[in-house]
């Protein structure tokens, strides 16, 4: 699954540099594929759109951090544990019911954005 940022978020910021796949964005910002990742032109993603790497999406939140759950692999292949929760001061990174995914489709989405 991925992880998600409560309305709890203080915006202290402790989360965004600790993400390796760059899937924290601040609330209102705009956010790509192409952000922190080897991604780059013409690009078809794993649900099967094509677009562009560069190509801006709808901020998730205006008024808190976000996750993008399209590039949050909970730091499979990277570290032990998700990083933002590790860091976060008051608990606020937590488990996304909406969003669950296995073991092999986090190492997948990884493989994807980190070619």
């Amino acid at each position: 699954m991925a992880i998600m940022i409560t309305d709890e978020c203080i915006n202290c910021g402790a989360c965004e540099p600790e993400c390796p796949n760059n899937a924290i964005y601040e609330g209102g910002a705009e956010w790509k594929y192409s952000d922190g990742t080897s991604l780059t032109g013409m690009i078809t993603t794993l649900d099967g759109n094509d677009l562009l790497a560069d190509d801006s999406h709808e901020p998730v939140s205006m008024d808190v951090y976000y996750i993008t759950h399209d590039k949050c692999t909970e730091c499979v292949g990277f570290h032990d544990e998700p990083q933002c929760a590790a860091v976060c001061p008051v608990d606020c990174c937590v488990d996304d019911p909406d969003y669950r995914e296995s073991e092999h489709e986090l190492l997948a989405k990884k493989d994807f954005l980190h070619l």
